[in-house]
């Protein structure tokens, strides 16, 4: 399972708190080995670090990030985009709104590799706590009935969780996701022709499974042309063979399999996504596998309508 990729900001404004100018921390901290062969620890890696890993307790890498700065009489907030692909984002005031134009709650779509002004926030009155929601994904996406390759390379399909799994696949995010067993290093291969949107890699294999770790899993997200968004996850520390903004074919290497984040065992998480709205969410695909086309369904009790091609699910899924 995978969640969290919302990504939420707060910072305050006002006649006499003034959010800082830099971009926000991410909390990440990272351990690495240094060229004279010692451990050293900080909140990002050296550029001469060897094996540099992210640990358990850090946070992943923002979806966005959010500048205010003063100019006169008036604080412009700033929103940047870091991913290769459109965010939507939304800003909100924590309590009463402060006067803004335009006002607030302010949403915006914000394009690949950009900055983009929100809002401006007057900066006279009393204090006031904005908060920064963001979501991948460009809300507009309209996605195409398209069949998907198998993602791993070799071996028959072992679906350990298909759609709607009751260990984790109930939520939006993950309700038509599939978990497919594999050995740490399988190489995972893209399903469909994109562009890499976002990636995570430094992250350890699962230790304790606590809340906390369903954001610390590796992952690649690859963006598609109708705006539609494949996740492969719990990828191996250090696995991703690909960088963001990179183009991709079906049937390329883009990463190795692992077992990161909120995993019990071995195996790659597979979803599409989509942005419906300030919510992502999972939709039905078709797959086809090495065997043929993988059966793929809601249970009985949840079914739902599944789209042209994809055949009945499977016996109960086994806890992943």
């Amino acid at each position: 399972m995978i969640r969290g990729m919302r990504h939420a900001l707060v910072v305050a404004v006002g006649a006499w708190a003034l959010a800082p100018s830099a971009w926000a921390a991410t909390g990440e901290a990272w351990r690495w080995t240094g060229t004279d062969g010692t451990q050293h620890y900080g909140d990002r890696p050296a550029a001469d670090a060897r094996a540099p890993r992210r640990l358990a307790a850090s946070a992943p890498a923002p979806l966005a990030r959010l500048r205010m700065e003063r100019r006169n009489d008036e604080h412009l907030a700033w929103v940047q985009n870091p991913l290769d692909g459109p965010i939507e984002v939304l800003l909100r005031a924590e309590g009463p709104p402060p006067q803004a134009m335009p006002a607030l709650p302010a949403r915006a779509t914000v394009p690949a590799r950009t900055e983009r002004l929100l809002t401006r926030i007057a900066a006279h009155g009393a204090r006031a706590d904005v908060a920064l929601t963001a979501i991948p994904g460009h809300p507009n996406a309209r996605p195409r009935d398209v069949e998907y390759g198998y993602p791993l390379a070799g071996g028959a399909p072992r679906i350990g969780q298909s759609w709607g799994g009751g260990f984790s696949h109930t939520d939006a995010e993950n309700r038509y996701a599939i978990d497919l067993a594999a050995p740490v290093g399988t190489p995972v291969l893209a399903a469909r022709d994109g562009v890499v949107m976002q990636i995570e890699d430094g992250f350890e294999d699962a230790g304790d499974l606590d809340d906390d770790a369903v954001a610390r899993a590796n992952f690649v997200r690859i963006l598609h042309d109708d705006g539609s968004m494949a996740l492969y996850a719990h990828l191996q520390a250090e696995g991703v063979e690909v960088r963001p903004g990179q183009r991709v074919r079906r049937g390329d290497r883009i990463a190795r399999s692992g077992n990161s984040g909120l995993s019990s065992g071995p195996h790659l998480h597979f979803a599409v996504q989509v942005n419906r709205g300030l919510t992502l969410a999972s939709i039905p695909f078709r797959m086809f596998g090495p065997g043929g086309v993988l059966r793929l369904a809601l249970p009985p009790d949840d079914a739902q309508p599944v789209p042209t091609g994809a055949a009945p699910a499977a016996a109960d899924p086994e806890r992943l």
